[in-house]
């Protein structure tokens, strides 16, 4: 399907991801990946974080409001909680969460997952996968707009916890 994919390759795509447990018949699936030059726990804050605002085009998704640019020192996750907040509505709900791991919620019908990969090198390959019931054209046209909002969601995930993590260790070359 067009703008199933950015960032990720066969093997991201092909493993197992906890979104799928929700949908049986999903006619939409969306991989979504970045690396961030961070370790895992410098990253799943910001991650978790998400809880409080969407990180992608804040005039867009979020009436204007400004994304948290700092850590909030949040509480871990936690089933049942809201998924997001967006425009100072609180949506959706957490319906998975492995602490440091991955943090899977629902959203207007679809499903999303946020894994964490760490990787040898000090750094985090941050992946995303949404899935959702839906006829094939909604499914297209979601696709897209997802391929839009969360690129710049992961981007701006990057940027903060690569920028948080360097200011935390300033040794660090």
């Amino acid at each position: 399907m067009i703008g199933d994919r950015w960032g990720v390759d066969d093997d991201e795509t092909a493993r197992s991801y906890p979104c799928d447990d929700f949908v049986d018949s999903p006619a939409l699936q969306a991989w979504r990946g970045v690396t961030v030059e961070a370790p895992a726990e410098a990253v799943w804050p910001w991650v978790a974080q998400v809880r409080l605002a969407p990180y992608a085009y804040d005039w867009i998704d979020n009436l204007g409001r400004r994304s948290p640019r700092e850590l909030a020192g949040l509480p871990e996750p936690q089933v049942g909680e809201r998924f997001t907040c967006a425009g100072g509505r609180k949506l959706g709900r957490i319906v998975s969460v492995e602490q440091g791991q991955q943090m899977t919620g629902t959203i207007m019908g679809a499903f999303m997952s946020y894994v964490l990969v760490p990787q040898g090198d000090h750094t985090t390959r941050l992946l995303l996968k949404v899935t959702m019931e839906t006829n094939r054209v909604v499914a297209l046209g979601l696709s897209l707009g997802d391929l839009i909002m969360a690129r710049k969601q992961l981007l701006n995930l990057k940027l903060h916890a690569e920028r948080h993590h360097r200011r935390r260790s300033p040794h660090r070359s």
